[in-house]
């Protein structure tokens, strides 16, 4: 049974975790602009010295989403906790892939993923030795036919994805990720290599949690809360991000089954 802390607040289960991983996109912000109620959760978890990530699946390293989110306003002290999907698929590309041709699928805000081994980038996917997808294309941002006849024969490389997310809303404005093309990839019977959220390189990579009791803050049932049940942590789902008019209509309960996900506790927006 989830239970509802609308109306208590996070601070009533706060003092029962050392530590919390909390998403960005969905719960600190919209991709506008910032969430103040969840500042304000995050300054009280500083003054109180819990431990937390703010563990996303953007594509990118962790600076390049900390300047972002240094535009928006948040203060350094909170942006240093910034782990990404994409620092984590840089570790693994550094030890594993550094001097082989790699395929980009992803927008060039995704570019700075790649600038130690640029130089390996391919314009021609029949040259890649690997595939490297970080989203979508800007001029086919929606049409998941275009990457099915792309990678028609390339199946038998190997595809790193550093954002399993199938779907974001920037604002009011749901937008496809590279999760999407990911699973066209797989359907097609191609082999992924998942960076992010719920797989657990990337809570493991990001801050030492050894025998620490944790809770997992997050809008999306497929990454945030399936990661938490995954490495068994206590998870929060904020109702108002992606899965909004699903728990409107049909409740958390039903929601969460059809998810197979299970959720400790719910907030509409996270606040202390």
């Amino acid at each position: 049974m989830t239970k509802n802390l609308d109306l208590n607040g996070l601070q009533s289960i706060a003092d029962n975790y050392d530590l919390f991983y909390i998403d960005l996109w969905g719960v600190i912000h919209n991709g506008i602009k910032l969430n103040e109620k969840a500042i304000i959760v995050l300054k009280e978890l500083l003054k109180r010295d819990k431990a937390f990530v703010l563990l996303t699946n953007a594509p990118r390293p962790n600076k390049t989403v900390r300047n972002f989110l240094q535009k928006m306003g948040m203060e350094q002290e909170l942006r240093d906790h910034v782990f990404t999907s994409g620092e984590a698929a840089l570790n693994y590309l550094k030890k594993n892939f550094l001097s082989q041709k790699f395929y980009h699928i992803g927008p060039p805000r995704d570019f700075d993923l790649f600038n130690l081994f640029e130089n390996n980038k391919c314009e021609d996917i029949k040259e890649s030795e690997y595939l490297l997808c970080t989203g979508l294309f800007d001029d086919y941002d929606e049409d998941l036919i275009y990457y099915k006849n792309l990678f028609e024969n390339h199946i038998n490389k190997k595809m790193i994805c550093t954002n399993p997310d199938l779907i974001v809303d920037r604002g009011n404005k749901r937008e496809l990720c590279a999760g999407s093309v990911a699973i066209v990839f797989e359907k097609m019977g191609g082999e992924v290599v998942y960076f992010g959220k719920p797989h657990p390189e990337v809570y493991n990579q990001s801050i030492d949690n050894n025998n620490k009791k944790i809770l997992s803050i997050g809008d999306n049932l497929n990454t945030d809360i399936k990661g938490a049940n995954l490495l068994n942590y206590d998870s929060l789902l904020i109702s108002n991000g992606i899965h909004k008019n699903e728990i409107q209509n049909n409740g958390i309960e039903i929601v969460s089954k059809q998810y197979e996900s299970i959720v400790n506790y719910m907030q509409s927006d996270l606040k202390w």
